[in-house]
């Protein structure tokens, strides 16, 4: 997670468990826009092997769960934006039906993607292969629920996608603007409130340095 700060250090910040394993918060973020409800990224799902959730000590995802706190299911939401294809933040998008099918998690929502990022996930190389899951997305596409976007896209009055890569191909952020604050999802840009620090870049990062100069560059716009 930490890249090349020695353990020596992160571990002050982040105690390992005997199996060198650090307890990450996979965060989601409900958005409401007028009358349409959004969801930034999905978490893990439930759809892993019981020796995947052992590998990776894995909880079961409460998101469904959490929406109902706010008086929400699957079918209240109607767009889903993913800041990557990697299974923590896509695993949640689909999900295993009675029928034993794998199917849309929110079958009304539209599913926001970078065009650069689903074309990594389809074919990707063996460095990168373990990170994504094909169930998480190639549902989506099949079921015409994916929309693919390049660059910086508005997807409603004051809610953003921005690509800004490094982390992987086609990793996108979110800004939101209300009033006269913003706020901004950053993904795997800053994965945790460590990764503030600029020298803090994950290892499994693609780009670093990319990472680096884009992170440099988003947290200047910050107050």
């Amino acid at each position: 997670m930490f890249g090349q700060i020695p353990k020596s250090q992160w571990q002050e910040w982040m105690p390992a468990d005997r199996r060198n394993r650090v307890k990450l918060g996979l965060n989601c973020l409900l958005v409401r826009v007028n009358d349409q409800n959004y969801l930034v990224d999905t978490g893990t799902g439930q759809k892993h092997s019981a020796e995947t959730r052992d590998l990776y000590g894995l909880s079961t995802s409460q998101l469904l769960s959490e929406l109902k706190t706010y008086g929400l299911s699957a079918q209240d939401i109607n767009g889903v934006i993913l800041t990557s294809l990697h299974f923590e933040h896509t695993g949640g998008a689909t999900r295993v039906s009675r029928r034993g099918e794998v199917v849309p998690t929110f079958p009304k929502a539209r599913y926001y993607i970078q065009r650069e990022a689903l074309e990594e996930a389809s074919s990707p190389t063996e460095r990168h292969a373990n990170g994504f899951v094909r169930d998480d997305f190639m549902p989506l596409q099949e079921r015409g629920q994916l929309e693919l976007v390049d660059g910086e896209v508005m997807i409603a009055p004051g809610f953003t996608v921005r690509r800004v890569t490094g982390p992987s191909q086609g990793h996108q952020i979110v800004v939101i603007t209300h009033g006269g604050e913003r706020i901004a999802f950053l993904g795997d840009l800053v994965p945790t409130p460590y990764h503030l620090q600029l020298s803090c870049i994950s290892a499994t990062d693609r780009q670093p340095e990319e990472t680096l100069q884009n992170k440099r560059a988003v947290l200047s716009e910050a107050v």
